[in-house]
């Protein structure tokens, strides 16, 4: 069948036509003399999507992974001891790298389907009167459950307690997709990749630096040993439009183009879109009699949303049935919720038809695994959700009468 895949995983993306064919192109010399002309404006453009009051960008050739270990190894030392929480896969991943960092954690282990615990911190926080703690840790949108915390509330915890720890925040699944106001909150590093909101391939680990992460680093320079996240080779190198080491050229080509869509879209529709397409995947949830592994509102996503499966069913025969029989990819479930969710990615290059499809396929998978939903429950809430909040947009108005 010469049909392309319905991809709906929260990562990679959909890649809109523009960056696939922007990244479609010759090798280049990424020593040239005209090659600054093109990567200067790149880290400028990255700071209007983090909202940046100042600091810097740095673009890995690597997934999000090494920008959460670029974090770590350019800010802190061995032995330092930070406040994390613990509550899906990814913050789990975050923990276990710090740990094995050598950091000294201090853990809040929550329970999977809530997110950052904003009082235990504040009162860890309020009680760590010597500022022994240096980093706080914050997964902004934990992709294994469907979960968005508080940033701005970590920041208040903070600013309550006159604390001056670092603020390190896990955006990958958020930035470009869900508001990220670095500036306003005071984010120190903001960690994000190019597979998700920047609707590109996976292979860049994108990370935002404020001004104080980076006189942390000065001050921190017999600390970690890095040679490959090093900030201080970057800087020398990029401030000239340059890199280290070989760059991604052609994932950096997609960059200009994923950047030139979100300018033209503008951030606010962006994270609009993002809301209104996650409420219609939430009205289909709720018309199937389904629940969201994600225990409260407050917690929702609007880049993925992680739906637990009623017990006797398995997750992993959904997702199969899904892939095999509807040409389907959904999220699958990670660990300790492996077998109980299936997840629908709805980041990126989306609109209401694309999520109309994956609830159509979701709805005729979860049938043939004996789910007792009724057909069309759940596209029809969703369909009678977007047609009562469609705005009427330049491309879709109808024309112009011609004058007698």
């Amino acid at each position: 069948m010469l049909v392309q895949p319905h991809l709906f995983i929260p990562g990679p993306t959909n890649i809109p036509e523009a960056v696939r064919m922007a990244m479609n192109v010759p090798m280049e010399d990424m020593r040239s003399p005209e090659f600054p002309k093109f990567t200067l404006p790149i880290f400028e453009d990255l700071k209007k999507v983090f909202k940046m009051k100042d600091g810097r960008v740095f673009i890995f050739p690597s997934s999000g992974t090494g920008a959460w270990e670029a974090t770590i190894e350019n800010t802190l030392a061995v032995g330092d001891k930070v406040l994390m929480s613990r509550f899906g896969q990814f913050s789990l991943l975050w923990v276990d790298m710090a740990q094995r960092l050598g950091l000294d954690v201090v853990l809040c282990d929550e329970e999977w389907g809530t997110g950052v615990p904003l009082e235990k911190y504040a009162d860890i926080l309020a009680k760590d009167t010597a500022h022994e703690i240096k980093a706080v840790f914050a997964t902004h949108n934990e992709t294994a459950t469907g979960v968005t915390s508080d940033v701005a509330g970590v920041r208040k915890a903070l600013d309550d307690a006159k604390h001056p720890a670092l603020l390190m925040v896990d955006g990958v699944s958020s930035v470009g997709s869900l508001d990220m106001r670095m500036g306003e909150w005071g984010v120190d590093c903001c960690v994000s990749g190019s597979q998700k909101g920047f609707m590109l391939p996976t292979g860049l680990g994108i990370l935002a630096v404020s001004q104080k992460a980076l006189d942390a680093n000065k001050q921190k320079n017999n600390g970690m040993n890095r040679t490959f996240f090093s900030f201080e080779d970057m800087i020398k190198t990029n401030d000239l439009g340059y890199f280290p080491y070989t760059p991604a050229t052609q994932l950096i080509r997609g960059l200009r183009a994923s950047l030139d869509l979100i300018e033209m879209e503008g951030l606010e529709n962006i994270f609009a879109r993002h809301h209104r397409l996650a409420e219609g995947v939430r009205k289909a949830v709720d018309a199937w009699g389904l629940k969201l592994c994600a225990k409260e509102p407050k917690w929702h996503s609007d880049t993925v949303s992680a739906i637990l499966v009623p017990e006797g069913i398995d997750a992993v025969d959904v997702i199969k049935t899904a892939y095999y029989r509807y040409n389907t990819s959904l999220g699958t479930g990670l660990t300790k919720v492996a077998g109980k969710v299936f997840r629908i990615g709805h980041l990126g290059a989306l609109d209401e038809g694309m999520i109309g499809t994956a609830l159509f396929n979701v709805e005729m998978a979860l049938l043939d695994c004996g789910v007792k939903i009724k057909a069309g429950s759940g596209t029809g809430a969703a369909a009678e959700y977007f047609r009562s909040t469609a705005t009427k947009s330049a491309t879709s108005a109808e024309p112009a009468k011609k004058a007698a």
